[in-house]
């Protein structure tokens, strides 16, 4: 790995290592106000400003993490790779910070509210948690070969079994908000959900208990394939040259 991708690892890493502490700090205020007593499911009713608020906040961290990774990256691929690598390091260490400010959560199996943006994500910390690290390998990976072989491409199996991992492994997130809205025939309002009273009722009483950890495995899998396999292609392209 060249010296200026260990550089650009470095920042990102302690990019990521600050904006996750960061908005840990800014959970600590909001829990403190909405769950003074620790946070757990039923999820407490928000006022439309904060959760306007929380909506933009998610879409700029989004942002600022393109930004970083389209400073350091030089093409797609490496931008691409930049950007999962800090978002994985700010979601491990934004966990790492509300372990230190709140003592939460209790265990990897504890569930949490994981993103807004469509619907609420919601999931046992360990699956983000190993989501995080497989961006990570997949990031070390790539930069690594391009690095090394600056015209490597993927084909197009990769980019289909990468995605389609990724989408299962989303509907896994999504799973018990969009049943909630299907099976609440609140489908067709979802642009309004926010003025919704049922909606605010289903979500103040609803607590999670499953979650589709053979679906989640079976996405892992369908990414996995593809990294293992570009990293085969770039070893036996190397063995020949």
């Amino acid at each position: 790995m060249s010296i200026r991708t260990r550089h650009n690892l470095l920042y990102l890493l302690v990019f990521g290592i600050a904006m996750g502490f960061l908005e840990a700090i800014v959970v600590v205020y909001l829990r403190a106000q909405y769950y003074p007593d620790g946070f757990s499911f039923p999820m407490a009713v928000i006022s439309m400003d904060i959760y306007a608020a929380e909506l933009v906040r998610e879409l700029c961290t989004i942002v600022m993490l393109l930004a970083v990774a389209f400073i350091c990256g030089q093409n797609r691929l490496q931008r691409l790779s930049y950007f999962f690598y800090s978002f994985a390091i700010w979601d491990i260490f934004y966990y790492v910070g509300l372990k230190a400010f709140l003592d939460w959560p209790p265990s990897l199996l504890t569930w949490d509210i994981l993103f807004l943006i469509p619907v609420p994500w919601l999931g046992p910390l360990l699956a983000p948690l190993l989501c995080s690290l497989t961006m990570i390998v997949f990031s070390l990976i790539v930069l690594h070969v391009l690095d090394e072989q600056a015209d490597f491409t993927f084909r197009i199996r990769d980019w289909v079994l990468l995605i389609s991992g990724a989408v299962v492994v989303f509907i896994t997130f999504i799973w018990d908000y969009t049943a909630i809205l299907i099976s609440n025939d609140l489908i067709f309002e979802f642009f309004s959900l926010s003025e919704s009273q049922q909606f605010r009722y289903i979500i103040t009483s609803y607590v999670p208990v499953y979650y589709n950890w053979p679906l989640f495995i079976f996405g892992m899998i369908l990414i996995y394939i593809p990294i293992f396999a570009i990293f085969r292609r770039f070893l036996i392209s190397s063995e020949v040259d």
